[in-house]
């Protein structure tokens, strides 16, 4: 009988969790790189993302370096000797002079950046941000790494909505402006099963009961 070899480029499976709640998500404001950590239901979100890994392998677990992602890391790996990594890469696209504020505070404040912003999604930057396809270059290089890095384990990466969506534009061809097409809840895990001939979408914004 032929021996099936173990694949060493790709990571047997990824599961791309998005963090919980934050009092910013909760008031709808823009958020990247300010330094939330989760509100009472975000850690709620976590300790249900924790109990769903608990039975599961995990080789590594990978977050973005902030409080939000990394509460949700150290759970999933709890008392096990799982390595942790923190990789800025994996952070929310960066909102500039718009961080911190609502989309109604936005389009009073910089109608005309809103403007060419949201008509040139790819290519159109906010002053101090980035533009989306700067965002897709750099979780590009973030997946590459795992790739690299992690050949043949089981990976949890804890990131944002934005580098999930643009993960799933990457494997299965969609343009990166589209990305929003892709719903990506707070608390919810995206599993990926990844062989040498690509990947299967095993579950998407999938969001484990929380527990009472």
């Amino acid at each position: 009988m032929e021996q099936v070899q173990q694949n060493l480029s790709v990571p047997r499976r990824v599961w791309l969790i998005r963090h919980g709640q934050t009092e910013w998500n909760r008031s709808r404001r823009y958020l990247s790189d300010t330094d939330v950590p989760l509100n009472h239901f975000g850690e709620r979100q976590a300790q249900a993302i924790a109990r769903f890994f608990a039975a599961r392998r995990v080789d590594a677990v990978v977050h973005s370096g902030l409080q939000r992602t990394e509460q949700i890391a150290r759970a999933i790996a709890g008392a096990r000797s799982i390595p942790v990594q923190a990789d800025w890469r994996w952070r929310e696209v960066r909102h500039g002079r718009w961080e911190g504020l609502t989309y109604r505070e936005v389009m009073q404040r910089f109608p005309d950046e809103a403007q060419r912003r949201f008509s040139n999604p790819l290519h159109a930057t906010i002053v101090g941000g980035e533009s989306l396809a700067q965002i897709a270059e750099r979780v590009g290089q973030a997946w590459q790494a795992l790739a690299e890095q992690r050949a043949g384990l089981r990976v949890a990466v804890v990131t944002h909505a934005t580098p999930i969506q643009l993960v799933l534009c990457r494997l299965f061809n969609v343009p990166p402006d589209q990305h929003w097409r892709w719903r990506v809840d707070l608390g919810s895990i995206t599993a990926l099963d990844c062989y040498p001939g690509g990947v299967i979408l095993r579950c998407a914004n999938w969001r484990p009961a929380l527990g009472s």
